[in-house]
This record gives structure tokens, C-alpha cells and sequence, in this order.
């Protein structure tokens, strides 16, 4: 019998397969996710990750699309799509065990307050990521950039950070998450949109000078609403940190842009939706990310599914 911790990661797509890839030597792991041929490509063949230098490995874990295949889970990790939160909570309810804990790290605004309402905030905690990942096929992963990953502090996620830094990541404990968050969100709002408009990597955004304004823009828009919360980005130029996102992870294919190629619905709304939403109502003006909202919606409009 292992004496590995087990971890549950809820997402079949590219993060989670990067996570479970990391976390495979230290952890058995398993997958629950709603993308069949994303299920049955892990139970054949396991995680192949391509890593930075293009060398590939395969790493053996669990998959399965049904929820009672995963008991006494005590660490989680959240990985779906924003508008797939609420779902992914109430599939792990009865998973989790009563002093368990769910670690979001998705993008977008409010996984954490949907996770906290089903589940119960004792059993809820939210990280921001900057690591990445391109999804070449079903089970089949590319890393898309590497770097640290804050998780905001919580009585009982000790633990599940000490996995995660066995998993050779980047882990560090901060006290306010905030100021990560709507940082992360400004450059999801000035990459993310536009290479799934536009159907480029990353890197490519920085060849256009139109590009850059509107990165910039959106970028900055972000900056305004969230000083309008009172909130203080951990940079002080948001176009430029978009800018050298972009260059880090410039051969990347954002979510957004995968989720467009496949036909799945975006993060759109949690993204450039909620920064208008929330521009609004602090009389914020948002011209940018509502546009951006607008447009990626309209190009999405006849994509249909709920595959994770």
C-alpha cells in the first residue's frame, strides 16, 4: 500500500495536467474531469509533459469522470475553467473530507467566494500562479512558463504547501492575496483576449504596436478599478509587466485561445467581464475590457460543451 498523500485535481485540461505531472513522484494523484477523451488519454498513457528544453515525460496517474471514484480526499486542487467553479465544488462535497481543503489557483474573480458557499470557508483557499501550460492534445501538456506560486494563508494549508514545494514549486505564504490576484487578472486581461481575438501566442502580441496600445489599456484599466477598490498592484506599471509576461511566455497559447480552438467556452466573463462589472459600479471607465468582453463573447457565441 503507498504511503504517497493523495491529491485530488479537478480539471483534465493543461494546468491540471501540468500539476498533476509535478506533483506524480511525491503524490498519488487523480484526476476528475468531464472531458472524456481527456479521462481516457490519462488512463491509458498517463501525463506526457514536454518540458522548457522539449524533452518529453510520461507520468502515471488516476483519472475518472465520476466523483464517487474519489473518497477521503484531503487535499484538492481546482483547476477548471471559472464558469465551471460551482459545479466542481459540488462534485468534490461529498470527496472531501470534513477537514479537508480546496486550493483554487484558477484565473478570474470570484472562484474562491463560490468555493467558500458550497463547501464552507474552513474548507476553501485561494493561490494565484503564475506557471503555464499549451495542451497539445488529450493528456498531453506543454510547460508555458515556470514561475512562483503565492497561496493566501489558511489555517490548514501547511500541509498542502509542503506537497507542493516536494513537487519542486515555487510556494510561498502571503497574507494579502489581493493585490496578486487583480495583479494577475490585469495581465490575463491584456494577454488573454487578444491572442484568442487575434489566434496568436503570447509572444506574437508584442510584434504589433496596435497590439501593445491595447494591451496597455487594458492592462491600466485593470490598475484603475482595482486602486478604486483600494487595492495596490505588485508593480507599479501594468502595461509594461503584461508586456514582459508576454515576452516570458511568448511561444504559449493562453487558455483563452485554447478554449476558443476547441470550442469550450472562456474565462471571459470572470476576466474582462467582471473588471467592467466592477469598473461600473465604482465609476471606473472601462472601455477596453468591455470591448474585449464583447468581442470574445461574439466569437465564442455558437461554442457549445462543459468539457474540463
Amino acid at each position: 500500500m503507498s504511503t504517497k498523500p493523495s491529491v485530488l485535481i479537478v480539471g483534465t485540461g493543461a494546468m491540471g495536467c501540468l500539476f498533476a505531472a509535478r506533483l506524480a513522484p511525491h503524490a498519488e494523484v487523480t484526476l476528475l474531469g468531464t472531458w472524456v477523451e481527456g479521462v481516457e488519454a490519462l488512463q491509458k498513457g498517463g501525463v506526457r509533459l514536454v518540458d522548457e528544453r522539449g524533452s518529453e515525460q510520461v507520468f502515471s496517474v488516476r483519472a475518472t469522470t465520476d466523483p464517487t471514484q474519489c473518497s477521503d480526499v484531503h487535499h484538492a486542487l481546482i483547476l477548471v475553467k471559472s464558469w465551471q467553479t460551482a459545479r466542481a465544488a459540488r462534485q468534490i462535497m461529498a470527496c472531501l473530507v470534513k477537514d479537508g481543503l480546496a486550493l483554487t489557483l484558477q484565473n478570474g474573480l470570484g472562484n474562491l467566494e463560490q468555493l467558500q458557499e458550497i463547501l464552507g470557508e474552513e474548507r476553501a483557499a485561494m493561490g494565484v500562479t503564475t506557471m503555464g501550460a499549451t495542451s497539445l492534445g488529450p493528456g498531453w501538456v506543454r510547460v508555458g512558463g515556470v514561475g512562483p506560486t503565492h497561496l493566501g494563508s489558511h489555517p490548514r494549508l501547511e500541509p498542502f504547501a509542503d506537497l507542493l514545494r516536494q513537487a519542486e514549486l515555487e510556494i510561498e505564504i502571503v497574507e494579502d492575496l489581493e493585490g496578486l490576484v487583480w495583479g494577475k487578472l490585469a495581465i490575463n486581461a491584456a494577454i488573454n483576449p487578444l491572442t484568442a481575438l487575434l489566434g496568436i501566442p503570447n509572444g506574437e502580441l508584442l510584434l504589433s504596436p496596435h497590439a501593445l496600445a491595447l494591451m496597455t489599456e487594458a492592462a491600466g484599466e485593470t490598475a484603475a478599478v482595482a486602486e478604486a477598490r483600494g487595492i495596490r498592484l505588485p508593480y507599479d506599471d501594468p502595461g509594461a509587466a503584461a508586456v514582459e509576461v508576454a515576452g516570458r511566455t511568448a511561444s504559449n497559447h493562453s487558455s483563452m485561445l485554447q478554449d476558443i480552438r476547441r470550442g469550450a467556452p472562456t474565462e471571459i466573463d470572470a476576466i474582462c467581464g467582471a473588471i467592467a462589472n466592477e469598473g461600473e459600479a465604482l465609476g471606473v471607465w472601462t472601455p477596453v475590457n468591455r470591448v474585449f468582453w464583447h468581442l470574445v463573447r461574439a466569437l465564442a457565441s455558437s461554442t457549445q460543451g462543459d468539457s474540463v
